[in-house]
């Protein structure tokens, strides 16, 4: 097993920023202990998979992640896999992952789950400590500059943090890093990348605020990929599907309220379904290019 050096962190700005940002849209989420039960009543999961549909309400959620899951199956359908995931936050994918890779054959050796904001890796690591698990180890750091060695890793994740990356080049750079030669990376870009020559609208950015979502045109994404040293990048189109999910989403907020509200708050629902509400409208007018993006790390030469 790897053992992380003592995390390092980027921007303290950022850090600020982001934090404050999703404590003001999952602060419930902090107090974990006395939300989970919430939750797994609500859902009826004890499992990953309950407590991730609400831990990931503004993200794909279980959804997304079946996405990453099956293409990391299908490249690597054999063997035990050491996997990263850059801004993990509170960790509900990278469990999530752990177990969807498990089953069926294969599995992880080691998953890491890399965020900048000290609070969401406190939150990650209860978590993790109450469910017993010994797989998943959580690394306090800024996606830049990450305290593992190089080629630590088979397969590097990114579930939808990639708006939260001030400098996405660098990100992809230090994933790159990361990753044997031959490795995987997976991203889903949930709202992250815009058509050349356009960008979201005034009312994306009234509840995604441009300090803390930074949008990349889809040519700039493609080029970044290329000079961190990726090839073989494949960009699959999620806009059907995901204008069905966040459909399926907002009508959870909508016929179960009261029970959301009971997890959330009110404040932080209303925030949730502007937030999913304007994400969609910008996939159906194609101002946002829903996506999950493929690479493989250059062999060595």
């Amino acid at each position: 097993m790897v053992t992380p050096a003592p995390g390092r962190h980027g921007d303290p700005e950022q850090t600020r920023v982001q934090h404050r940002y999703h404590r003001e849209l999952f602060p419930a989420l902090h107090d974990w202990e006395r939300t989970e039960a919430s939750i797994v009543e609500f859902t009826g999961e004890t499992g990953p998979k309950g407590l991730l549909g609400l831990d990931q309400m503004g993200h794909f959620g279980p959804q997304g992640c079946d996405l990453v899951t099956g293409l990391v199956r299908d490249t690597f359908p054999d063997g035990l896999l050491t996997v990263g995931e850059l801004g993990s936050g509170f960790g509900g994918a990278l469990r999530y992952l752990a177990d969807a890779l498990t089953t069926g054959g294969g599995g992880v050796a080691r998953m890491y789950g890399i965020d900048l904001v000290p609070e969401h890796c406190a939150v990650s690591r209860r978590i993790t400590a109450a469910q017993g698990r010994s797989d998943v180890t959580e690394i306090c750091a800024d996606a830049c500059d990450v305290p593992l060695p190089g080629g630590a890793l088979d397969v590097i994740v990114v579930t939808g943090s990639m708006p939260h990356f001030p400098r996405p080049g660098a990100v992809l750079r230090e994933a790159a890093r990361l990753l044997r030669p031959g490795g995987l990376l997976v991203v889903t870009e949930e709202v992250s990348l815009a058509p050349p020559g356009r960008g979201p609208s005034a009312a994306f950015h009234e509840v995604h605020p441009p300090d803390v979502f930074f949008v990349t045109p889809l040519p700039d994404r493609l080029r970044q990929l290329r000079e961190a040293g990726f090839t073989g990048v494949v960009r699959r189109d999620l806009r059907e599907w995901a204008v069905a999910l966040l459909a399926d989403r907002l009508k959870v907020v909508r016929l179960f309220h009261g029970s959301v509200v009971g997890i959330y708050g009110a404040q932080p629902v209303d925030l949730i379904r502007r937030t999913l509400t304007t994400a969609r409208e910008e996939y159906l007018a194609g101002r946002l290019l829903p996506s999950l993006l493929t690479a493989r790390r250059a062999e060595a030469a």
